[in-house]
């Protein structure tokens, strides 16, 4: 994964991911069309498929709904990088497949319009304008698996598939 990192601060909360007036439809493609709008208007005009969500703590705190990762991974952000992650939204994530990885000392140290490259199964993230690379602790393989497969549903009837 290699794009363009777009930051945001810490707290950065679902409804602020997907604005709940958007809540009606369940369409990925309708949902992207909103992402992050709350925050920054014109993300979606300046963002490009692949580019790098980069936050503070806490990303994607707020309510429980899937929404919120499923607008992100259907805008076509590659990843997102962040000092932490409010835990639904990290389950969320991983179960939709959308990858994301804590990086504290990365997500402090990048900054918007830096070009980031990751390596998930490493669990390396390097920026590419300062030269700098992050060592972080990778997924473990099944959770790399889930997220490789598109998400939990993929995976598991990819997994009932071979056991037929």
């Amino acid at each position: 994964m290699r794009g363009k990192a777009w930051k945001f601060r810490d707290d950065v909360n679902t409804d602020e991911i997907i604005p709940a007036r958007y809540l009606n439809t369940s369409d990925p493609k309708e949902l992207a069309r909103h992402c992050m709008e709350d925050i920054d208007p014109q993300f979606m005009e300046k963002m490009s498929p692949g580019d790098i969500i980069v936050a503070g703590k806490n990303f994607g705190c707020g309510s429980s709904r899937e929404h919120a990762p499923v607008a992100i991974k259907a805008a076509g952000v590659s990843c997102v990088i962040a000092e932490s992650f409010a835990r639904i939204f990290y389950r969320n994530a991983v179960n939709i497949g959308l990858p994301i990885m804590e990086a504290k000392e990365g997500a402090s140290k990048i900054r918007e319009g830096d070009i980031i490259r990751v390596e998930p199964e490493e669990g390396k993230i390097i920026n590419e304008t300062t030269g700098e690379e992050y060592q972080v602790a990778p997924f473990p393989p099944f959770m790399q698996a889930i997220i490789a497969q598109g998400g939990l549903i993929n995976y598991v009837r990819a997994r009932v598939g071979e056991s037929r």
